[in-house]
């Protein structure tokens, strides 16, 4: 499967984006995730959403905050950002893993990525 995470930006904190994932190719019928990558730091679970979308999980920094969903006819997924943080700058990416990967070894499929730069 390939992966095209996009949506990213520059905005000022307070603000809102809204980050898509696109797979060509197998779409799983599985849990998928969010995770983020900031510069120095290793990689970060933000978000999980379930196979049919009736779970979400978020990581206790997101919480309230993030929104995840889904559309698998479009083998689609977001990451609606609302009330940005500067902690939130990262590079973000989605994967098919439940409440990960970790690290990169765990997933084969990375895609580039989308970056998102919140300033205070």
């Amino acid at each position: 499967v390939q992966l095209v995470e996009s949506g990213g930006g520059s905005v000022q904190s307070g603000g809102s984006l809204r980050l898509s994932c696109v797979a060509s190719g197998f779409w799983a019928s599985s849990h998928w995730s969010w995770v983020r990558e900031a510069p120095g730091k290793g990689l970060e679970w933000v978000a999980t959403i379930s196979k049919v979308g009736r779970e979400t999980y978020y990581a206790d920094s997101v919480k309230d905050r993030f929104t995840i969903s889904r559309d698998n006819s479009k083998k689609t997924m977001y990451l609606q950002m609302n009330s940005l943080k500067s902690e939130d700058t990262g590079r973000y990416y989605c994967a098919q893993r439940f409440k990960g990967p970790t690290n990169r070894a765990e997933f084969a499929d990375w895609g580039q990525g989308t970056q998102v730069t919140v300033s205070a």
